[in-house]
């Protein structure tokens, strides 16, 4: 049966009337409907980007697992508030675990998502085949993994990382090394017999390997790790934690002398004086601000003198970046948030975030002002969680960081927020009962940056979750975070927007061939209906 252009177009009117005196019914009754409403319309006009990516910003939350953003989000404007990461259209979950671990650690997450390859717990750029601590097959050559920093290097463009924890650390680590042990940041922590066989530790390798030595941008902390002549100060001591350089090397000096060799316009930096002083043309940055990680945010030093925050170091790595035609790749690691949850202390987490959370936001702002959103592919994400709980019943516009209710079994208060595992700091059980009696929260300043949230198992810190955590993202072929992906899925995504690496000669897909027709389609034949 065949009907006329004049009774389609009457028909589509009589449909739209209903739907609108439905919608606006709903409108009168409650306001929660209008918000749905226009959370749907928004969700019905997501379109996807099928570019190339000529930039890559991957973003990683250390330790920010989702009830470290639910807080965070709470804490920042209650509970219908968004972070503005979470407002980008593409998401999905991430499986975290190691090769030989179900809870992993930050090396090893961090490998899998700059090489696309799952390793072991606390290895660093290299594959499976390679035990934790064992430097003899480290040293095999065809157990050390590409990444999407070596693969955009390749392709002409401009790389780098900057992380407010120390530059050897964990999660910027696989960026330029190969190792077999994440704590063998500089060569004090390397045993002899080790070190016999060849074993270059992570800092000597960040200034002497071809990636580490081609990255145009390097900042965070570290110094300790890189130059056995650094000094503790008041106000910047040494970490005893971390590893302290004892070989008689300055690699930050070895670092100058190969931008000299080369006649490479460079800077290296230690206090916001310098940092603000760089030329942004600057083709090799270098900034080491501390001896270990860069201190707290809400701790920090923000004269000239003092230390960045990550906005800063993202702003001034930027602006050096895009300085080439060809794009770049940058890391962003918040890497502050897992210190502070491991030391028990959700507030500073939850600050950390939040830092985090304005960083993400600015260079959205930054990418829009300069008409590059369409061509750069953001990804934000955390390597792993933490045992960080949302507890209780507490009241809607309750302080997250206050009291959920009183427990029905003993009548002690207990906090929204609390840990499942805990230093001697968040242990707060009494010993000296067959039963132990867990402390009252109420008689201390719960929202305090220094206030130990209370665990259930007492181990030497606060351990990592195991859950997935989830990634957002936006531009050029975002839309393939769409269900649960393994965590080494994020650079495959990369390199195949990018064309870089294994798919630098990758065609375009049907499928987006094929929705890109359909949309034009669709299009002319609704212009055409209404006309």
């Amino acid at each position: 049966m065949k009907y006329s252009n004049g009774f389609i177009k009457k028909m589509v009117g009589i449909i739209l009337l209903i739907c609108t005196i439905g919608i606006s019914g709903a409108i009168v009754a409650d306001d929660f409907w209008h918000n749905a409403t226009l959370e749907l319309e928004m969700a019905l006009h997501v379109k996807f980007n099928f570019n190339r990516a000529k930039n890559v910003i991957l973003f990683i939350g250390d330790g920010m697992g989702p009830n470290t953003v639910t807080a965070s989000r709470i804490m920042k404007n209650g509970e219908a508030h968004l972070l503005s990461f979470e407002k980008f259209p593409h998401i999905g979950l991430i499986k975290t675990y190691s090769v030989d671990k179900q809870v992993p650690d930050s090396a090893s997450t961090a490998t899998a998502l700059y090489s696309g390859t799952k390793t072991n717990y606390r290895t660093v750029g290299v594959s499976s085949k390679v035990p934790n601590k064992q430097c003899k097959p480290a040293l095999d050559k065809t157990t050390h993994l590409e990444n999407i920093f070596g693969w955009a290097q390749a392709a002409g463009l401009k790389t780098g990382f900057v992380t407010t924890t120390r530059v050897t650390h964990a999660t910027p680590a696989p960026v330029y090394a190969h190792c077999p042990e994440r704590d063998w940041e500089c060569n004090a922590k390397i045993p002899n017999d080790m070190r016999l066989l060849g074993c270059k530790d992570i800092g000597w390798q960040l200034m002497n390997n071809d990636r580490g030595r081609k990255l145009n941008v390097i900042m965070g902390g570290g110094l300790q790790c890189l130059d056995s002549s650094a000094v503790a100060k008041p106000n910047d001591p040494f970490d005893n934690w971390a590893c302290r350089r004892n070989d008689g090397l300055n690699l930050t000096d070895v670092w100058k002398s190969d931008k000299k060799r080369q006649s490479l316009q460079h800077a290296f930096v230690q206090t916001n004086r310098d940092l603000k002083s760089i030329d942004p043309n600057t083709e090799y940055i270098l900034g080491i601000f501390s001896n270990s990680h860069l201190p707290y945010e809400y701790k920090r030093d923000k004269s000239d003198n003092g230390s960045p925050s990550l906005q800063q170091m993202t702003e001034t790595a930027l602006q050096s970046l895009n300085h080439n035609s060809k794009g770049f790749v940058l890391m962003v690691e918040g890497g502050l948030i897992d210190f502070a949850h491991h030391r028990g202390h959700a507030r500073i987490a939850l600050e950390e975030a939040l830092e985090f959370d304005r960083t993400v936001e600015w260079t959205m702002s930054w990418l829009s002002k300069l008409q590059m959103l369409e061509e750069t592919l953001v990804i934000v994400t955390a390597d792993h969680a933490h045992s960080l709980m949302i507890n209780g019943y507490p009241n809607r516009g309750n302080n997250i960081l206050g009291i959920a209710q009183n427990s029905k079994m003993d009548g002690v208060p207990f906090t929204t927020l609390t840990y499942g595992t805990g230093g001697p700091n968040n242990y707060q059980f009494s010993r000296e009962e067959e039963v132990g009696l867990r402390r009252d929260p109420s008689k201390n300043d719960t929202t305090d940056y220094g206030y130990s949230q209370q665990s259930t198992i007492l181990t030497e810190e606060v351990q990592h979750g195991g859950s997935d955590v989830v990634v957002y993202s936006q531009g050029p072929m975002s839309h393939l975070f769409h269900n649960v992906h393994e965590q080494s899925y994020i650079a495959h995504v990369i390199a195949y927007s990018a064309k870089i690496g294994p798919y630098k000669n990758a065609a375009p897909s049907f499928y987006g061939i094929a929705t890109i027709i359909f949309s034009i389609g669709s299009t002319f034949l609704a212009i055409r209906l209404l006309s």
